[in-house]
């Protein structure tokens, strides 16, 4: 069968990208990945390239960063900062609270495989035809074809989970066979490049000063063609078809004894440098071989088994009658140009939707890392912001569609994470403020580090990512209810919560005293004094009361659930009473700082002070009426100073008109993304790529169809008049529940839920409200009289 019939239902489905040209750079690949293994497929003619990433290639060890003079300076940096003397303190923020060094470590490209084919001079561009490439999503395969010199060419590639290797099969039928060279590289920077053996070769080498140790290998196996490694390659002659395994590891996760190493040929003993080399090329040895005694197919069928075990979970569908452009018919890289012409193309809109979850699946699986600001996806050695975990907005937002998708375990590598920060940030805030609890700061890398990242005024001095993090422990809990993931979870977000009992300072509005935070920031934002100065660092920064609002109510909830009832709990629920509250400004917009003052930046990419509308609901449009029409207002001045300019950021701005119930404003953010801020492939471009932004806006087309909160699940809340009839299947909920919603001509048509226990749930609808008695497992119609 030819590939691309394979294609057809994927296509008709949406579940399909596809293009008549291969990639002419890194934002035209196609992403494949399982999570720990990932790569780019270009689809080239002569030559193929897929440059690949593994999770834990990150440069350089840990290291212990905090600062030893913060402690010391802690109160003249806030004396300074009461007294108005902001530029004062951030000189000696910069000094004394700054990391040393000042960077933590950065996740780097493993390097290329090239695929290299000799088409003899046979392969200019003309002389191909019927070349298509693409990427099924239902399916997590990518492929290309072409014809050349009547010889029809495919290839296959896909990272399986179950086999955890990348599975390349290439095929020709017709006149011709395949004659193939098989290299690996690493931008010219490895330490081996060697044979293993007759079918195989492995590179490795050294990640940097203390770094981790890594090895990627390639095995090739042809039931017709000849095999046989020359040099550094892989050379395969007189094929028919070829099949390709690969894979790589770092000595991350690979236990390695250097005691048990012994050689003869080194006088008894291997050095350090050998037996961690000797590891990794028989570890990957085995893998490979282990996929090799299994037909294609039989890896093909576990491959795509275990991925739909997490995609058909859900599905979003809307009915494409009136559809003016069709997927179907039309190329990828067409329909994002048609949507830049003017067309609303929900065939796009339902792919990029299922994209989203690919993605999400491709990059974050338990036992993984979690997803960077590139997802697993870096071509680079020196990515834009070091491909870290930025963790005062995008690494959350990369979590945002993870529950409602029901994709909770893609969800769990971010919690592995904040366990290894865990004793890290502990040091942090002890070593630097002298406090109980752990801390984290806007970011941190493999090794988990807490310690303030960069010397950058608006942005390194913000003590709330640990916080911020924690906050998805209980998310995870109210979609999930599952009791024991929180009682392990626990204590790690009281701890967080802890470090703010003792880092709080008193502070006097209106002759209210209030525990505030100081010194913070509005992440990367920055005020204009009276005076004409500028700054970054306060006290009581908005965001900060809505985050530790959120986490100290919820350490107070997770408490009542797990039974416990003791000082810390008290301590914490007090705590939360003195928060200061959302407040409104004269102009009647949220207040971002504690003081009315002026944004340097009013079209600013973050909207921090919004926290409480998305992703919390502090702020929504039936509880808080005037805090939603203030959050409104800080929307419609945000982009009035031209917010939204980055992929990221519409996505938030997505989600908080999704919030505010105004389906036609969320969606025409959702077709500017696509104009704006959407690359080729379907990638989120800030610029560069980032993968928040993908997240982001799938998880606002979900609550366009369904909020839920403990008191309520709203139906349709932000339908836009475009999605005129469609369909929402396996939704989850919070409250430990999915749900199926149909509507019909912009009205609900029906709605079914089944919960994973024993309750009664409230459902709104427009004006109308009802309440139903829910049996745990049992599907139930929800009716509105």
């Amino acid at each position: 069968m030819d590939i691309r019939e394979r294609q057809k239902d994927g296509k008709q489905n949406r579940t399909v990208l596809w293009y008549d040209k291969p990639a002419a750079d890194w934002n035209e690949a196609l992403p494949i990945g399982n999570g720990r293994i990932g790569g780019m497929v270009f689809g080239n003619v002569g030559c193929e390239r897929i440059q690949v990433n593994e999770d834990t290639v990150w440069y350089g060890g840990p290291m212990d960063r905090n600062n030893p003079s913060a402690k010391e300076k802690l109160p003249e940096i806030r004396r300074l900062i009461l007294s108005g003397r902001i530029h004062e303190a951030e000189r000696l923020c910069k000094q004394a609270i700054g990391g040393t060094p000042s960077g933590m470590r950065i996740y780097q490209t493993l390097g290329d495989i090239t695929v290299e084919y000799d088409l003899g001079g046979a392969a200019c561009a003309e002389a191909v035809s019927e070349y298509e490439r693409g990427l099924n999503v239902g399916e997590a395969v990518s492929y290309t074809h072409f014809r050349l010199d009547d010889t029809a060419y495919d290839r296959e590639i896909f990272m399986s989970a179950p086999d955890d290797v990348c599975v390349m099969h290439l095929t020709a039928r017709g006149k011709n066979k395949m004659n193939l060279e098989i290299m690996q590289s690493r931008h010219h920077i490895y330490e081996y490049s060697e044979k293993v053996s007759a079918d195989s070769i492995v590179l490795g080498g050294n990640l940097g000063r203390d770094g981790l140790d890594y090895a990627m290998m390639c095995r090739a196996a042809s039931p017709d063609g000849k095999i046989e490694v020359i040099g550094e390659s892989l050379v395969i002659r007189d094929a028919a078809e070829v099949c390709l395994y690969w894979s790589a590891l770092t000595t991350y996760r690979l236990q390695v004894s250097v005691s048990d190493g012994s050689d003869e040929r080194q006088g008894g003993s291997l050095t350090e440098s050998l037996v961690k080399k000797k590891a990794l090329r028989e570890a990957l040895a085995a893998k490979l071989a282990k996929a090799a005694l299994k037909s294609y197919g039989e890896l093909r069928k576990s491959h795509v088994d275990d991925y739909r075990s997490y995609f058909d979970r859900m599905s979003l569908t809307f009915d494409l009658d009136t559809d003016a452009v069709c997927t179907a018919r039309k190329m990828t890289d067409q329909c994002l140009s048609a949507v830049a012409d003017g067309k609303t193309d929900l065939s796009l809109e339902q792919l990029y939707f299922n994209f989203g979850r690919y993605l999400l699946i491709s990059c974050s699986r338990p036992g993984t890392l979690p997803a960077t600001l590139q997802g697993l996806w870096n071509k680079d050695m020196e990515a834009p912001w070091d491909a870290k975990f930025t963790i005062n907005i995008n690494t959350e937002m990369n979590y945002w569609p993870a529950e409602s998708c029901d994709l909770g375990d893609c969800h769990l590598p971010l919690f592995d994470l904040l366990k290894k920060m865990l004793p890290n940030g502990r040091r942090t805030a002890e070593v630097m403020y002298g406090c109980r609890g752990f801390v984290a700061h806007h970011n941190t890398d493999i090794w988990g580090d807490t310690a303030p990242q960069d010397l950058w005024i608006p942005g390194s001095f913000w003590v709330m990512g640990a916080a911020w993090l924690c906050t998805h422990i209980w998310t995870h809990y109210e979609y999930t209810g599952d009791e024991g993931f929180l009682r392990e979870m626990f204590p790690v977000m009281r701890e967080a919560a802890q470090f703010f009992l003792d880092f709080c300072i008193e502070y006097e509005i209106d002759g209210r005293t209030y525990l505030c935070t100081c010194p913070s920031v509005s992440p990367e934002n920055t005020f204009l004094l009276p005076n004409g100065e500028q700054g970054a660092n306060s006290v009581g920064v908005t965001m900060d009361n809505q985050i530790l609002r959120d986490l100290f109510s919820q350490c107070n909830r997770a408490a009542e659930v797990l039974g416990v009832s003791d000082e810390l709990d008290r301590q914490i629920a007090r705590a939360c009473e003195r928060l200061i509250p959302t407040r409104i400004g004269s102009d009647g917009r949220i207040l971002e700082w504690c003081e009315e003052y002026e944004e340097k930046e009013p079209g600013h990419r973050h909207i921090s002070h919004l926290y409480g509308l998305h992703p919390s609901d502090q702020i929504t449009r039936d509880g808080t009426p005037e805090l939603a029409e203030a959050a409104e207002r800080t929307l419609q001045r945000r982009l009035e100073g031209g917010g939204g300019h980055t992929g990221w950021s519409r996505a938030w701005i997505m989600n908080h008109y999704a919030k505010l119930w105004d389906g036609e404003r969320a969606h025409e953010h959702l077709r500017q993304l696509f104009i704006k801020s959407t690359l080729p492939n379907l990638f989120d471009n800030h610029p560069p790529f980032q993968i928040d932004g993908n997240f982001g806006s799938i998880a606002a087309m979900v609550e366009m169809l369904v909020q839920s909160n403990t008191d309520r699940i709203v139906l349709l809340p932000a339908l836009p008049a475009v999605w005129r009839s469609g369909k929402i299947t396996g939704v989850r909920v919070r409250g430990n529940a999915r749900m199926d919603i149909v509507w019909r001509n912009g009205a609900l048509e029906k709605a079914r839920i089944c919960s994973g226990c024993d309750t009664v749930r409230t459902f709104v609808y427009h004006s109308r409200r009802t309440e139903r008695t829910l049996q745990k497992n049992i599907w139930t119609e929800i009716i509105f009289s």
